[in-house]
């Protein structure tokens, strides 16, 4: 398998940009309450967050059916690459916007792939050296499914804090 780790990594790459893409349109598509839970249903910055995060940990569940035995620590690897992929994206988006000005619309989408590549591109560097000596993994999926569940709780219940308006509507959440 350390030979198929790259394409793996890749794979996983084109899976989480795919699946977050089609997750960005498929609430406006379907206007069902159900896919808002793990779909955009604005064009806030924390709504691309989870464009991210559920793809890619989606990924990482099937990938460890083949790699959790071969690699120490493969979940808190998978946790790191996740965390990375989903800070950096309001981290690239609000550094620019403060910088510049509104970034255009073209500019988001290759932050959201920027960000997806440079978590998977930790995870590849992090297995190949061996995976990380941490052996409690129940916690490091704990951690994801906790994140998982703000998402879903965020998507219903939302906190009002710019993080989560949309720029467009200036309203929060589903309902807001």
């Amino acid at each position: 398998m350390k030979k198929e780790l790259g394409l793996w990594q890749f794979g996983g790459f084109v899976f989480t940009v795919v699946v977050g893409t089609i997750l960005h349109f498929l609430y406006g598509w379907t206007k069902n309450v159900g896919v808002a839970a793990l779909s955009a249903v604005n064009e806030s910055t924390w709504e691309h967050m989870k464009l991210a995060f559920l793809p890619a940990f989606a990924f990482a569940c099937i990938q460890s059916k083949y790699f959790v035995e071969e690699y120490k620590g493969f979940w808190w690897v998978k946790w790191l690459g996740i965390l990375a992929t989903t800070v950096l994206i309001p981290v690239l988006f609000y550094t620019y916007n403060g910088a510049f000005g509104k970034s255009p619309d073209w500019l988001n989408i290759l932050f959201f792939f920027i960000a997806v590549a440079f978590g998977y591109f930790l995870e590849y560097i992090l297995l190949r050296k061996g995976g990380l000596p941490w052996k409690t993994s129940w916690v490091a999926i704990l951690v994801l499914l906790a994140i998982l569940c703000l998402f879903i709780l965020f998507t219903f219940l939302t906190p009002t804090l710019p993080i989560f308006q949309d720029p467009i509507t200036k309203g929060y959440g589903l309902w807001g």
